[in-house]
């Protein structure tokens, strides 16, 4: 491997524990929208259901899968209407109970300190929902604007496992992919990464006790080389890739 000079954050679960708290304003919305349009769903959406399906997809990519799963009529401007309203409801979630995931604030701040790698966070999330979190938390500080997003900064938007948000963000800090270590949470964001060429570390430390052990399947399996069940293991898997151990 390369000499790493640039880390790429996913935001949701990786950064900030985000996913339970905009699954919630999600379901909600999308019972809304089923019931709108005479969706027959076995049950309504919970936050929980919806994590176990769309893990790692932003709410457009969403809708577009049970679009074509339930074969409903969705306009554009339909589409664009839900996707601002689903900002809207998730940010407000956001501000009012979002937390750092475990121990990330420490290796931030020293990553910061030592000035070796460039940060940058990498999200399938509406660009106006990554800033909120960041900012909630107070890592906006580490990253500056490079805040990339799948659902605001392409055009057209999209969402991972498409690589495309990270071939962006790779041109844009005019990095090669072999300078770069992307921390991903979901099998989405692991291929995203990992089909951009971009060595991935999955992190595994906001699943429940009994999800853990299939996710860290799931994600090495998508091309995760290594597996984190916490952030205070980052630095010791960073020093090891520097030693070319990994």
């Amino acid at each position: 491997m390369g000499k790493v000079n640039t880390i790429l954050f996913d935001c949701d679960n990786t950064l900030v524990l985000s996913e339970e708290v905009a699954f919630e304003g999600c379901a909600d919305l999308i019972n809304q929208i089923a019931a709108s349009k005479n969706i027959p769903l076995e049950k309504p959406f919970t936050g929980e259901s919806l994590i176990v399906e769309f893990v790692g997809q932003n709410f457009r990519g969403m809708l577009r899968s049970l679009q074509e799963r339930y074969g409903f009529p969705l306009t554009d401007e339909e589409l664009e209407t839900y996707v601002k309203k689903e900002e809207d409801v998730v940010i407000a979630k956001i501000q009012e109970k979002l937390l750092p995931c475990p121990n990330v604030d420490r290796v931030l701040e020293r990553l910061a300190a030592e000035g070796k790698y460039e940060l940058a966070v990498v999200s399938s999330s509406a660009l106006r929902r990554v800033k909120a979190s960041i900012e909630k938390v107070g890592q906006d500080k580490y990253f500056g604007d490079r805040v990339f997003s799948a659902a605001t900064s392409l055009k057209p938007p999209t969402s991972k496992p498409d690589p495309a948000i990270y071939l962006h963000a790779l041109k844009v800090l005019g990095k090669k992919a072999e300078e770069c270590l992307a921390v991903e949470d979901s099998k989405s964001g692991t291929l995203s990464a990992a089909r951009a060429g971009i060595k991935v570390i999955g992190y595994v430390g906001p699943y429940k006790a009994e999800e853990r052990l299939k996710m860290e399947k799931v994600l090495a399996q998508a091309g995760a080389f290594i597996i984190m069940k916490d952030w205070d293991q980052f630095e010791g898997y960073l020093a090891a890739i520097e030693k070319g151990d990994h």
